[in-house]
């Protein structure tokens, strides 16, 4: 992955086909929104999932939320 980033997989068989994989900023963690993404796979599969961070959502819902993201940190960057 890129520096500052991590691999994380969204979707999967629950949610009706393969999972996909996404890289994200480290900085992602530490938003709210991310950590709900977080608590949605920590209910699913524990903090002992083997292999990489899996978030089992659809795509979109992924997608919406790091868009959002996305927007506040240009927001926040643009008031500096």
């Amino acid at each position: 992955p890129p520096k500052g980033h991590l691999a994380v997989y969204v979707g999967g068989e629950k949610e009706g086909g393969p999972s996909r994989r996404y890289m994200v900023p480290v900085i992602y963690f530490n938003h709210p929104l991310f950590g709900e993404l977080l608590r949605e796979s920590e209910e699913e599969f524990g903090f002992h999932h083997p292999g990489g961070i899996t978030i089992p959502c659809p795509a979109a819902k992924f997608e919406l939320v790091r868009t959002r993201i996305a927007a506040a940190e240009d927001n926040n960057k643009l008031r500096r």
